[in-house]
């Protein structure tokens, strides 16, 4: 049965959910039962928010300066790096992400998303002066209070991270509701934060699916709510937030755009195919899914996709030299393939892939579609899937108007050989992030989406602002 979680974790220790549903926990890889957690009731998140709430106002933590709260945050990220493999494992057993990319992407990304938080807290002043007229003021950085964070699957221990460590930077607490499909290192998290040597109650953890997750948005003692997964949810958490006046942060899906242009290195492209366009078998946000290509080049771009996709290895999520793993469930895969339908009967034809493998698992082979035009639903709807398109475009002007003809504005990037030329489009395409020959997230630098990619901005200083609130003292004394 493998490891069965009968307990939340509340307060600093294990505590018993008090209702009867679970959750079945499948490795992805295999189809086997490998666990079980609970899901917490409207009850259970209560007494969670409540532990949460009494902490953050209790003098254990509030004590503690922005220098106190980085040592605790090192710490915190010495412990996710002394156990990365351990972790890497867990995260691969749960949602079939190749262990190479749980360890560096999730382990070891998570750790260094602590460090940067506590290096950037750590001298930040609390209060700053400003002289005017008629009165010297004095403007206060307070945390927020508490903050409920609603991960998702494919990212559990990273995409927490951008969430958790500037919430713990800016002295705020947490109560975090992962994904079901991967309650388990949630729970590891919890103990590594208690390990770590933080108040009980500054972390708490349940697990359950969109009806605990409401409950945590709707609690009237979370002053703040934090959110990465599907566009339609964040919608509904957003509107949720919005009836109380609540602070949200939403990353949402995406569908960006690989821009080619005709002076593009092929070789330099096809050698990133897989990282840039289907990481994690393209169940990652940010995946630029859809490769425009000059009319002139068209036919070699599509070889360069099919060679980049298909050097990939599709395999054991567990062996180090798997590039693409199984989707994280079935009705993910099956998801999958009804795209692929919907791609060939629309006409687009499918030059790699677009069909299961034999045997157990959750698999789907890396599919390429050429013949697509922007309208069809592949290109247009986020597949969360190993499933690329490549649509023509006549120049530079038409290319930036395709880029842009989507809900989404998240992700993207554009090649050339002339770098230049490379940032004049990369201005022109309406999304959050975009990189040039290639893409790289910068901890130092805002992420986040527009359109139906969302709302605020994680990482880099401007990831910790949502978590503070600022007052406005006025007539304050001046300091010596």
């Amino acid at each position: 049965m493998g490891t069965v979680l009968d307990h939340l974790w509340v307060d600093g220790r294990p505590v018993p959910a008090t209702g009867s549903e679970r959750i079945t926990l499948l490795n992805p890889a295999t189809e086997e039962v490998i666990g079980s957690a609970p899901v917490a009731t409207e009850s259970d998140v209560d007494t969670a928010v409540r532990s949460a709430s009494a902490t953050f106002g209790a003098a254990q933590w509030r004590k503690l300066g922005p220098a106190d709260r980085a040592a605790l945050l090192r710490g915190l990220a010495e412990i996710i790096e002394a156990r990365a493999g351990e972790l890497a494992a867990l995260i691969t057993r749960q949602n079939g992400m190749p262990v190479k990319m749980a360890r560096w992407g999730n382990a070891y990304g998570a750790a260094a998303a602590y460090r940067y938080y506590a290096d950037l807290v750590e001298n930040l002043a609390e209060e700053e002066g400003r002289p005017g007229d008629p009165a010297h003021a004095v403007v206060r950085r307070e945390p927020v209070g508490v903050v409920g964070i609603i991960a998702p699957w494919n990212g559990p221990q990273i995409l927490v991270a951008w969430k958790l460590a500037p919430a713990l930077a800016a002295g705020c607490t947490a109560v975090l509701k992962p994904a079901p499909e991967t309650s388990l290192d949630a729970h590891w998290l919890a103990e590594a934060v208690q390990e770590a040597g933080f108040p009980p109650g500054v972390l708490n953890v349940v697990t359950g699916g969109r009806d605990t997750g409401m409950a945590l948005v709707e609690h009237p003692l979370v002053s703040k709510v934090a959110f990465t997964g599907s566009s339609a949810a964040g919608r509904e958490i957003a509107a949720a937030c919005g009836r109380a006046l609540k602070p949200v942060t939403l990353e949402l899906g995406g569908k960006s755009a690989a821009i080619l242009l005709e002076d593009t290195d092929l070789d330099d492209f096809t050698g990133q195919v897989t990282r840039l366009c289907a990481p994690n078998s393209g169940q990652v946000c940010y995946s630029c899914t859809r490769i425009l290509a000059p009319e002139s080049r068209y036919d070699e771009v599509v070889d360069a996709v099919v060679a980049g996709m298909r050097t990939a290895r599709l395999g054991d999520p567990s062996d180090r030299g798997t590039d693409f793993g199984p989707l994280v469930n079935a009705r993910q895969r099956d998801r999958v393939a009804a795209y692929v339908e919907y791609g060939k009967g629309e006409g687009a034809e499918a030059v790699l892939g677009g069909e299961r493998p034999p045997g157990k698992g959750f698999f789907y082979r890396p599919t390429v579609f050429r013949g697509v035009n922007n309208g069809m639903r592949i290109a247009r709807e986020e597949i969360f899937g190993p499933v690329l398109v490549v649509i023509p475009f006549r120049d530079e002007d038409e290319a930036v108007e395709i880029a842009n003809d989507s809900d989404y504005g998240l992700g993207g990037s554009v090649f050339t050989a002339d770098p230049e030329r490379g940032m004049r489009v990369a201005r022109r395409v309406e999304t959050g992030t975009i990189g040039i020959n290639g893409y790289d997230l910068s901890m130092e630098a805002p992420f986040g989406g527009r359109k139906a990619s969302g709302l605020g901005r994680e990482l880099g200083p401007e990831g910790l602002t949502p978590y503070y609130v600022l007052k406005s003292i006025y007539n304050a004394p001046v300091a010596s």
